[in-house]
Formats: C-alpha cells, sequence, structure tokens
C-alpha cells in the first residue's frame, strides 16, 4: 500500500473534516508524492490539518466545491480523489433541504466533470447507509433499498445514480463507499447536528444524562474511522474499471442500539449516569445493519477495529484532551 500511495498524487475534497483530515494523515504518513486539500471550512476545521502545515507534499485550497472553476483547478495534476465533502446530517437536510442539494448534488456534478475533463484515474466518493430508507432486508444489501426517508438521503442516492451514468456513459472510474455512522476522534460533539457517539461522549465527560431521540431502541452498524480510511486505500488500489459493482458497504455487520451504545460507554468509563428520552427526529432510519459481502469480495475489505474496540479508543482520545469536550 505504502509504495502505491508514494508515487500518486492526491486531491482529498472536504479533508479538513472528521473523516477527510484522517485520510490526509494516512496519505501523507504513506509518503504520498502530493496530497491536496479542498475545504471551505463550513464544517471543517483547519486545527484538524494544522500539524500538516509544514509538510512539503501538503497543499491546502480554501474553496467550494459549487464552483466548478475550483473543482477543475483542484483537480489538475491529481492522480485519484477522494470525495468527501457534503453537507451532512439527517437533520440539517429536513430543515434546509435547498442547501444540502445544493452543496451535495452540484457540489458532486462538479467534482464529476472535473475528473472526465482532466486525466484523473479514479474518483472514491461518500455515500451513507441512508439511502437504504425503510428497507426491511437485513443486513442491508447494496442492491435492495427501500424509501427514502430525508433530503439528504436522496442527494446521495442522486449521486450513486450520477456516478453510474457518468460510468456507462463516458467511463469515468468512480466508486462510491456507503458508509455506515462512521466515529472516533476528532468527530465534533459540538452544535444540533452532531452525530450520537460523539454527543454521548460530551455528556458522559461533563456527567450529563444522554438524550436520546425515540425509544434508544433504533440500531445502527457503528463504523470506527479506520475502517473507512482502510476502505478507500482499497478502493483506490484495486482494479474497479471493470466491476459492474460502483457502490460497497463500509461497515462492520454488527447491529447495536442506542440503549446498548450507551451502556457500553459507561461500562469503559466505569460510571452509571441515566438518559432521557424525547420525540423522534423526522428523517432518522430505524434500523441499520450491513451486509459487507460485496466490499469482501470485490476491495478485499474487512473490518479492522470492531465497535467495541472503537468506542474504547474514541472514548480515551476525548479524555485525553487538555480541555473536557
Amino acid at each position: 500500500m505504502e509504495n502505491f500511495i508514494a508515487k500518486h498524487t492526491f486531491l482529498v475534497t472536504g479533508g479538513a473534516g472528521f473523516i477527510g483530515s484522517h485520510l490526509v494523515d494516512f496519505l501523507i504518513k504513506h509518503h504520498a508524492k502530493k496530497v491536496v486539500v479542498l475545504d471551505n471550512l463550513a464544517t471543517g476545521y483547519w486545527h484538524n490539518l494544522a500539524h500538516l502545515a509544514n509538510e512539503p507534499n501538503f497543499h491546502f485550497i480554501e474553496g467550494d466545491i459549487r464552483s466548478y472553476t475550483t473543482c477543475l483547478q483542484a483537480c489538475e495534476g491529481i492522480d485519484f480523489v477522494l470525495h468527501q465533502a457534503a453537507l451532512g446530517a439527517v437533520a440539517r437536510s429536513v430543515q434546509d433541504p435547498f442547501q444540502t442539494h445544493e452543496v451535495n448534488v452540484q457540489g458532486f456534478m462538479n467534482m464529476l466533470r472535473a475528473v472526465k475533463t482532466l486525466p484523473v484515474r479514479k474518483m472514491v466518493y461518500a455515500s451513507s447507509s441512508s439511502v437504504y430508507g425503510n428497507t426491511q432486508v437485513f443486513p442491508q444489501q447494496e442492491d435492495k433499498l427501500g424509501q427514502l426517508l430525508s433530503p439528504y438521503a436522496c442527494t446521495k442516492y442522486i449521486n450513486e445514480i450520477y456516478a453510474q451514468i457518468f460510468f456507462q456513459t463516458y467511463r469515468t472510474n468512480c466508486i462510491g463507499l456507503r458508509y455506515f455512522n462512521v466515529f472516533g476522534p476528532r468527530q465534533n460533539p459540538d452544535g444540533m447536528y452532531a452525530a450520537v457517539i460523539p454527543r454521548f461522549i460530551k455528556a458522559l465527560l461533563q456527567e450529563e444524562q444522554a438524550q436520546i431521540y425515540g425509544s434508544g431502541e433504533q440500531s445502527r452498524d457503528f463504523t470506527y474511522i479506520d475502517n473507512v480510511v482502510y476502505a478507500n486505500m482499497l478502493a483506490l488500489m484495486q482494479p474497479t474499471e471493470t466491476l459492474q459493482e460502483r457502490v460497497f458497504n463500509i461497515a462492520c455487520g454488527e447491529n447495536v442500539s442506542l440503549n446498548n451504545l450507551w451502556h457500553h460507554l459507561n461500562q469503559f468509563n466505569r460510571t452509571t449516569q441515566p438518559m432521557y428520552y424525547t420525540t423522534e427526529r423526522p428523517g432518522d432510519i430505524r434500523q441499520s445493519w450491513a451486509s459487507i459481502a460485496l466490499a469482501e469480495k470485490h476491495l478485499g475489505y474487512s473490518p479492522q477495529v470492531y465497535s467495541r474496540e472503537g468506542l474504547w479508543q474514541t472514548l480515551a482520545w476525548y479524555k485525553a484532551q487538555s480541555v473536557v469536550v
């Protein structure tokens, strides 16, 4: 893997965000020829990348994927694109579907156009388990979708369709990874759109009750960040040009309820803090549990860190911070 990375140049859109910055770290650690980050710092943070500022093979562009010119300039001289830039959070998309569409769909189209125009070898892009909607097929398989439940899910599914069409029509080599509830160090615990694990950890460390939307019996296939980084690297390296499958679940194949998640975190922290329940949020899916058979077969993917170990590592990281989150 290191030999492959060292020979090539990479663009990471959304590289100042949680997932993107971990990808950038991995590429720099393994001596990538050049790593370019494109981020408008709307939901990403420079402090996620500040430790790389003096690396000679690191270059940061503050710009927006809603500008095609910016996307085209960022792709110049690039071999591979890791497209992570998006407006995340189901709840945000319900509040403002128009901005979510503009960033996630128009921005994605700009990147597709740039990749098609320039001699970029492949784009690996972030899709989402939200595209499964209200499916009743478990574990969830890539070709068996339910009804979409949110504008965010809609944008991610539209991206998958466009990527497939660009492959069929122009042979643009794009691979989509459907992430399942990614978590780990650096994930922002603040704000109304924060993901559940950093929110729970913040409550735990501040000795507060955890807020759970709904009954807490809704379940997720929680996926530690190292698994996502690994999957992206595999998708870059594998010869996928002839594959008919263009999108893959990236998860652990586990099914953990939010109630059990809070229980596990209390066990790790040796506490028994309570939680309280509030109204279920519109657009949230009831159950998330992935089949990873397709990724195993075509990408050589397998989970590197399962959820319990990942929770332990994540809690330890937050506890080690100099300022309590």
